[in-house]
């Protein structure tokens, strides 16, 4: 818990930089800056704080083992409201780099508290529509303790995966010139002649993948 308040006092101090380049600063009537949600898929939960007070908290589903849902810090960046729907009636869309992801309400209540989804979270439709009217755009979100994906175990890459594991990887190629351009959470096929190039300059065996002796040889460790 300490490292949570942490945490979120260092996101809600900062004035953090939108996706289009613009300045976005929230202010709570406390005079502490910042509003976060905070999404805990062990527990199937996400957390509402204004500032390091705690305003709401929900139940949700999150996603299953093939489609898990995204780890990091990320960004509430759109949003829109329609009838009732598979995304129930309110949708809250993250600016996740690897893919189409957001907080959504849903016509299937009974997959509440499930790994269920597609890699969004879904909450009850009374509580999406209730966290739409409460969270500007601009919001931060933390997704922490997915039982799949990076932060369970560092999975073996191969081209054609996604996520931020792979954003990891990428970031590590980049920084040790392996790599060049910028890191998108996608695993294409400049990713995957920059894994051949590191593997072969760091005397691994011939392969296209990314597997423990890569993420050894590069110095990327569990939880980094």
């Amino acid at each position: 818990m300490k490292k949570r308040l942490a945490l979120l006092l260092c996101l809600i101090l900062l004035t953090a930089a939108g996706a289009d380049g613009d300045r976005i600063a929230i202010h709570t009537s406390g005079g502490i800056p910042g509003t976060v949600i905070w999404i805990e898929l062990d527990r199937k939960r996400l957390t509402v704080y204004e500032g390091q007070t705690e305003k709401a908290v929900f139940p949700i589903a999150s996603g299953a083992r093939d489609t898990p849902s995204p780890i990091g810090i990320f960004q509430i960046n759109g949003r829109f409201a329609t009838e009732l729907s598979g995304f129930g009636t309110r949708f809250l869309s993250l600016n996740v780099p690897w893919g189409q992801y957001g907080i959504h309400g849903t016509n299937n209540p009974a997959s509440i508290g499930q790994n269920a989804s597609h890699g969004c979270i879904r909450m009850q439709v009374k509580d999406a529509e209730r966290l739409y009217a409460m969270v500007p755009t601009g919001t931060k979100v933390v997704i922490e303790n997915g039982p799949y994906g990076a932060a369970d175990a560092l999975r073996t890459l191969r081209e054609g995966d996604r996520g931020g594991d792979v954003m990891l990887l990428q970031r590590r190629l980049i920084q040790q010139g392996y790599l060049s351009g910028s890191s998108d959470g996608v695993f294409g096929p400049a990713t995957r002649l920059a894994v051949i190039a590191a593997r072969e300059a760091l005397g691994l065996p011939v392969s296209d993948a990314a597997d423990g002796a890569l993420y050894a040889a590069l110095g990327i460790i569990q939880f980094e």
